[in-house]
Order: C-alpha cells, then sequence, then structure tokens
C-alpha cells in the first residue's frame, strides 16, 4: 500500500492514482437491479463516523431485501488516528470519505454527510452538541430524512453512556428528535423549498453488543430479530462476505476483515414510531401501491425480471423502455416515480455495455486556462443506438450529432476549450472555507448537505436515443494514461490555481535569535506565469527579501525560492502568509496531494501559511533515531528542535545505538511494526546501557494476542495500556513531580506550557505500572478521576524510559510551544 506525498518535492515525471473506472456490472447484479425495480422502500442507517456502520446490515439490505439504503455518517472521520499516513484532520477527513464511498461501491448502500466536523473523541453528548451547535446537525438530519424518505431509521448506538463515545450518543440523540420533526412542516421550514415533509414509519436501535447480553436485549420494550447470514446465489457471495469486503476498505483505521460465515443473528430495539412485530418494514407497503395507477408498471417489470437472460441483457432493453414510457405517464413530481425512472436509465447503461468517456490530455487546468479532450463513446451490443447529442456545461459546448453507434466502433473525437475564468477550484466543498473553530464545516447550499463529493463542473452529458426514446447520461471528465507495471490508470481531472506555493514545513520553530532559510516551491500549473511573492507576516518578524519575483515558462515548472526569516527576540506565535500577485489577479493557495492506491487521487489548496514560533527552549538531544509507527509529524517537528533524525528501519535497528542521544517510537509503532518483537530486548539493552526511550501512545485492543502489541512489555517493567483519555484539551494538567528533572531540565515546565494545546490531552494512557515508574502529570475531564497515566518514566541501569499518550503528534505539528519545550525534555533525560 504505498503513499505518494506531493508536498514540497520537485517532481520527476507525473504521478497517477490507481483509479479504474467502475466495471460493467455482472448479469447476476443486473438482474439484481432489475429486481429493484419492484421493491418501493428505503432505510437510512445513522452513525457517526466512517466505520461505525454495520456493513453485514447494509449489504443485506442493499443486495437481500433491494431497498434502497443510506448510512448516514455525521462527520467525515476528520479527528481519528491513521494507520497508514501522517495525515490528521481534514486531510484524513478526505481519505476517509473516499473509504467510505468504496465501501458503499462494495455493499450496496449510498452515502450521506452532514456539516458536523469530526473534533475528536467526546465523552458526553452534551460536548458534542455544544461544539457542532445542536440545531445545525438536527437540521442536516431532518433534511436528508426528507430528502430520501427512508421508512424506517436504524441507529447504531443509544442516546446514553452505553454508546461509549459522545458523538455516538449524540447521533442517535439527532435521529430520534430528527424523527419527531421531520413529518411537521412547521420544524425547519425554509427546508420546502427543496424538500416536503416526511414521516418515517419507526425508529430503531441496531446493537451490535452493549446493551444485550446473551443474545438477548436488557433493555424494555418490543423488538425484533434479523437473520443476515444469508447467502445471495446470483452473487456467488454471503452477505457477511460483501460485508467483510466493505469493512476492509477503512484502511486507515486498520479494519480489515475477515468474513464470519456461519449464523449471525441481529436485534432491532423499537424507539419510536410504530413497533415491528416481525421485520424492519412490518406495515410497510414495498410494492407500487405506493404510488397511484402504477398497476400496468408493476406487471411490466414482472415480465422483464421473467423475460430475462442472462446470456443477453440487452433484449431487456425493449422491455425497460417500455416500462420507463408507462412511468412518463404517471405523476411526474412522485418521489419513486423519479427515483425508478433515474433506476431504469442505469439499468438501460447497463445492458447495454454502453461506454461513454471524456478524458483530458492532461490531469489538470485552471481558471481562465486550456483543456484538449477526447469524447470516446461505444455501443458494445447490436441494439441499435443513436448518439444525438454531446453537451459540456462547464465550458458551454453542445454539439448535435444524430450518429448510429456501429457495435463495437469506437465513435471518438477531440475538442479543444477556453476554461472559463468562474470555473471553481476543485476543492472538496466543505474545505472552500475555513473550518468554523474546528467545530461545523462552512457551507450554505442546502442542496450540498448530505453529499459525499462536489459535483463536478467540468462534465460531459452524453443524449442516447433507444428505442425511440432519448437518454442522457452524464460524467466527470477523467485523465487516464497507461503504466507499464499497472496498466490502464485513471485520475479525477482537476482544477488547480495557476500558481500555488507550498512552504517547506508547517511551523517553524526557532529557539533562539538566528535566522533560518524557509523554503517555498512556487509550482505553475500553466504556462508562461509571471508576477511576485509578498508575505504577511506577524509584527517584529523580518523576512528578507520582502518579496521574490518568478518567471515561469511551462506548465507545471517549478522554482524553489528561499526568504530568510529573523524572529523576534521575545517569544511569539503567528502565521506567516504567502500571496502571489499575477496578470490573473491575486491568490493565496498552497496545493496539498492525498495519493493512496486504494483511494482516487485527492488533491486539496489550503491557504499558503506556515506557523511561526518563536520560544524559549532548549534541548540537549541531538541525534535522534525515530522508529516510525502508523505514521506523524514528530520527525519534522524534531528537526526543528535542532535534531538530527535517523529513521530507523530493520537495516539501521541493527546497527550499534549507542550514537543516539534518545530512541523515539512513533505512534502505533508497538501495534503494527513486527519489527520490533525481534529488537525489543536490544532497545532495552540500550536504555540500560544509558540511552533515552521515548515511546508514543498505542492502542488497547482487547481479546487481542498480548492486547494487540506485538511484545510482551514494552517497557523494562510491566504496564498495561488502558482506553483512559482526557478529552478537553483545556483540562488542568496537574505536575505530580515538580522537581523532577524531567520536568526541569533542560525547561522548567509549568501550567503555562499546556496552554494552546489542540483536540485532546492525550489517549491510551498507561495503567497498572509498578512502582518502578514515576507518574508526572495527571488530568482529568469534568467528573472524571484524575488520570495519572499520561505521563511516566522510569531509570532502567544508566537510561531512561519515557511511556506517553500525550498527544505529541498532534501538538507538535500544530506548533505548540509548551509541546516542543516538554519534549525536548523527554529525549535530553540522558542528557
Amino acid at each position: 500500500m504505498k503513499k505518494i506525498v506531493l508536498f514540497l518535492c520537485l517532481l520527476v515525471g507525473t504521478l497517477f492514482q490507481l483509479n479504474a473506472q467502475s466495471p460493467n456490472p455482472t448479469s447476476g447484479e443486473i438482474l439484481l437491479n432489475l429486481k429493484k425495480l419492484n421493491v418501493l422502500g428505503s432505510a437510512m442507517h445513522i452513525g457517526a463516523h466512517p466505520d461505525d456502520e454495520n456493513s453485514l446490515l447494509l449489504a443485506y439490505l442493499a443486495k437481500d431485501r433491494l431497498i434502497n439504503t443510506y448510512y448516514l455518517s455525521l462527520t467525515r472521520g476528520d479527528g481519528g488516528q491513521n494507520l497508514i499516513g501522517s495525515e490528521q484532520g481534514e486531510y484524513i477527513g478526505v481519505i476517509r470519505t473516499q473509504e467510505l464511498l468504496a465501501a458503499r461501491r462494495t455493499d450496496g448502500a449510498q452515502q450521506l454527510f452532514t456539516h458536523a466536523y469530526d473534533f475528536g473523541f467526546s465523552k458526553t453528548r452534551e460536548e458534542t452538541l455544544d461544539f457542532w451547535g445542536e440545531k445545525t446537525i438536527l437540521a442536516d438530519v431532518v433534511y436528508l430524512i426528507r430528502k430520501y424518505r427512508p421508512d424506517v431509521l436504524i441507529t447504531r448506538f443509544p442516546p446514553d453512556e452505553r454508546a461509549g463515545h459522545g458523538h455516538h450518543n449524540s447521533s442517535a440523540f439527532l435521529a430520534e428528535e430528527a424523527f419527531k420533526l421531520c413529518g411537521d412542516p412547521t420544524k425547519f421550514p425554509e427546508q420546502l423549498k427543496y424538500v416536503k415533509p416526511w414521516q418515517p414509519k419507526r425508529i430503531v436501535w441496531n446493537s451490535f453488543s452493549r446493551g444485550f447480553q446473551n443474545n438477548a436485549p436488557t433493555d424494555g420494550g418490543s423488538f425484533i430479530s434479523i437473520d443476515l447470514s444469508g447467502y445471495n446465489p446470483i452473487l456467488g457471495k454471503s452477505y457477511s462476505e460483501i460485508a467483510a469486503s466493505s469493512r476492509s476498505m477503512h484502511k486507515t483505521q486498520g479494519f480489515g476483515s475477515a468474513p464470519n460465515i456461519g449464523l449471525r443473528k441481529d436485534y432491532f430495539l423499537h424507539t419510536d414510531g410504530v413497533p415491528a412485530q416481525n421485520d424492519l418494514f412490518d406495515d410497510v407497503d414495498l410494492t407500487w401501491n405506493r404510488v397511484k395507477n402504477s398497476e400496468k408498471v408493476r406487471q411490466l417489470i414482472q415480465k422483464a425480471i421473467s423475460d430475462f437472460d442472462v446470456n443477453l441483457p440487452a433484449a431487456s432493453v425493449p422491455a425497460l423502455v417500455g416500462i420507463y414510457k408507462e412511468l412518463s405517464k404517471l405523476d411526474a413530481t412522485d418521489y419513486y416515480v423519479k427515483k425508478k425512472k433515474s433506476e431504469i436509465e442505469e439499468l438501460i447503461q447497463q445492458c447495454l455495455g454502453l461506454w461513454f468517456e471524456t478524458n483530458p490530455e492532461d490531469y489538470s487546468t485552471s481558471p481562465g486556462g486550456k483543456a484538449s479532450v477526447q469524447v470516446k463513446v461505444v455501443n458494445r451490443t447490436t441494439t441499435p443506438v443513436t448518439l444525438q447529442r454531446v453537451v459540456m456545461p462547464g465550458v458551454k459546448f453542445d454539439s448535435t450529432l444524430n450518429k448510429s453507434l456501429n457495435t463495437y466502433e469506437a465513435l471518438v473525437f477531440n475538442k479543444s476549450f477556453s476554461i472559463p475564468k468562474d470555473v471553481p477550484l476543485t476543492q472538496p466543498y466543505w474545505l472552500r472555507k475555513p473550518i468554523k473553530d474546528r467545530k461545523v464545516f462552512q457551507f450554505d447550499e442546502q442542496e450540498l448537505v448530505g453529499l459525499p463529493e462536489n459535483n463536478q463542473e467540468l462534465r460531459t452529458e452524453y443524449t442516447f436515443f433507444i428505442e425511440g426514446t432519448a437518454f442522457t447520461y452524464s460524467s466527470p471528465w477523467k485523465y487516464k494514461s497507461v503504466d507499464p507495471s499497472e496498466g490502464e490508470i485513471y485520475r479525477p481531472f482537476e482544477v488547480r490555481p495557476a500558481v500555488t506555493v507550498n512552504l517547506s514545513e508547517p511551523v517553524f520553530v526557532f529557539a533562539d535569535q538566528q535566522s533560518k532559510d524557509v523554503n517555498l516551491l512556487l509550482k505553475a500549473n500553466q504556462p508562461g506565469m509571471q508576477g511576485k511573492i509578498t508575505f504577511d507576516a506577524p509584527k517584529g518578524w523580518k523576512l528578507e527579501p520582502s518579496e521574490l519575483e518568478f518567471l515561469t515558462q511551462d506548465k507545471y515548472e517549478e522554482k524553489v525560492l528561499s526568504v530568510k526569516v529573523t524572529p523576534p527576540a521575545q517569544n511569539s506565535e503567528g502565521k506567516l502568509q504567502v500571496r502571489v500577485q499575477t496578470n490573473l489577479g491575486s491568490s493565496s493557495y498552497s496545493l496539498r496531494s492525498v495519493e493512496f492506491r486504494h483511494i482516487p487521487t485527492q488533491t486539496l489548496f489550503p491557504p499558503a501559511v506556515t506557523e511561526l514560533v518563536k520560544l524559549d527552549i532548549k534541548n540537549s538531544a541531538k541525534n535522534i533515531g525515530y522508529i516510525a509507527g502508523a505514521g506523524d509529524d514528530v520527525p519534522t517537528a524534531l528537526r526543528q528542535m535542532g535534531c538530527q533524525v535517523t529513521m530507523l528501519d530493520e537495516k539501521e535497528l541493527g546497527k550499534d545505538l549507542s550514537v543516539f542521544d534518545a530512541i523515539v517510537v512513533g505512534v502505533r509503532a508497538y501495534n503494527t511494526e513486527d519489527r520490533l518483537g525481534f529488537y525489543q530486548k536490544k532497545l532495552m539493552e540500550y536504555v540500560k546501557q544509558g540511552g533515552t526511550m521515548v515511546v508514543q501512545y498505542v492502542t488497547a485492543r482487547n481479546g487481542f494476542l498480548n492486547n494487540g502489541l506485538k511484545v510482551e512489555n514494552m517497557g523494562p517493567y510491566p504496564f498495561t495500556i488502558s482506553r483512559d483519555r482526557v478529552t478537553d484539551e483545556t483540562a488542568e494538567m496537574q505536575i505530580l513531580a515538580p522537581n523532577d528533572p524531567l520536568l526541569n531540565t533542560p525547561n522548567t515546565i509549568s501550567p503555562n506550557d499546556f496552554k494552546g494545546w489542540i483536540q485532546e490531552r492525550g489517549l491510551y494512557f498507561a495503567a497498572d505500572y509498578e512502582k518502578n515508574y514515576t507518574p508526572l502529570i495527571a488530568a482529568h475531564d469534568p467528573g472524571e478521576d484524575a488520570q495519572r497515566g499520561g505521563l511516566i518514566y522510569s531509570k532502567y541501569g544508566k537510561g531512561y524510559y519515557i511511556y506517553t499518550g500525550l498527544s505529541f503528534f498532534r501538538e507538535l505539528p500544530a506548533g505548540v510551544p509548551g509541546a516542543y519545550r516538554l519534549f525536548a525534555n523527554l529525549i535530553s533525560a540522558g542528557k
């Protein structure tokens, strides 16, 4: 699983992302889609995060019951940890959005979101809703229920402490509140411009474990059970196999799953509405009786199912067109008339194997730039099809063709365009504005609520004439190429700023009055760019030169520029913003590409800004060995502190470790790195002989061998890892050993050093540690007992062993001064 990050490096060649076009469904899958035409019903499953969903339930509902199935995740998982890279915050949220979409393509459900930003672990519903704004997110849930009209709402969690997380609790609470309001036209009436009131039949809680004992609910009230362990012979898979594949898409969270081939019964506890007696859809009419005058439609669909030929799906096209025409005689405003017409359009394309693409010759353009594209259309059956018209709304292209498509003969034509200056950048719509107080995404357009991705402006609409009726299909432009080792590769087409500037680091830390060279990577995304770079710096900071001129000839040309930054005498924090002035105007964008093999390339354009921090910091450790874990940016922070950092892979671990002043172990390394099991004895010997070892947090995984760790004991003396954490980033930090050298050398640590921390104090604290360990700090969330395991250490032989659950992996990249000072003390312990 190779990750390629385009941030501040000179590119050699062009990087691509494996993202092959979705294959046409098999005949068996087409048959299921055909049968789905006769099912009129839907369900909405509601959780808080990516990976909260019951994938097995989604697969059962979508592929067995054949209903429209939705998973509403309140957040995009922005506050979660990252097992496969160093991305945090909104960047991991972008990755996890794509992982959810891949999961839904697997289990057959559809994905929805709200405005909510995942600000990190929260222990209470009250805190969560205070952060998000209860009314804002409740309005989103009501709107999505009204838009997608589920007959049944299914919460993943209960609205109480059993949910185990404030976000989980809130997802159930908001679902139950929305259930009471969504049918009332006096509630959120501003939405009625877009949707109509809708009242689901019932809302239930699908428990996974909490609240149930010995396979029976402990809660009072009615419940039903459903056997989800079915096998679908048309697909050749059980629903548990489909669910395992879906679950395994959550790679950033390490949720690869094996299918449970066997009995699986889930329970659904009634919460509100009409109680179910035997089935989730009791008293819900799932037939065409829901639509007036639709009896002929039902009959036509049933005949089409009976006549379907798995060897010749295209033979069903005349029948599908007939059903479509019959639907057109019914009420055009009816929800299910519109829904089923859309499904038929897709089925016709599937049965024909109709292929259409628009491929630009390059993978990006800019507002006001150029783009050359190739349009390709292929009819892969003998059914007569005419391409009537091709429209590209984003570039105002409209061509009437009326061209008959000969079987297997590709219709190809090329066009070049000037891109309008008002075409929006391909920035995710929820990130076009700053995240408000790191709590909610800022976007005002009602119709964007719920959408997992942007609706692409640069797209092509193809109108075909099939069996006497016109059908229009739309698809975004996609760049493709051929890699000798991988074959055909697709990449989303991007609209980029004309010029971007990346700063070499997100934070620059100054421990003294010495100047630093701040490097910038300027990238021209259009040919022939000329202009100047200026800076907005905090008061007291000096930049030489104060502006930089540039000239580029070629598209994608890069220039490395440098400016000398001198800090003020006193401690200071602020942002250095870079502005680019060209003949096209002024802008301030950097470029960040998030590239993994399992998701499409995601390109973002955050502000061209870096954090400047002048602080009183001393560091005695200069030569650091770093054992990478699940991915973090702590090595970069160590270099900012003046350290030389050597990444310790198997080869380096086999060498003499005594050359290092300290060895730092990355987050979750003891969960993910098998080699630590082989080198643990050597690492402990390093400590014993006078070394300093700092181990950052690992996760506790109950039910796993050694609690999910690669070693029996991480330290020289036993301790365990709890699930204790302090989520309030402003929680008081009590210094337990104010005179301890680790809190006084070379920097004196005080409560002021814990100001400005982000998201949390720490997580997965140490527990059950022997008396050889000294706890240094205690903290707690409101109403809880003090947690003392966030930072412990022990002398071992001549050296120091330190375990910390404090969230340095978040605080150091964010430029929190006190985190730098404290971490400097930890790595300097042996000096």
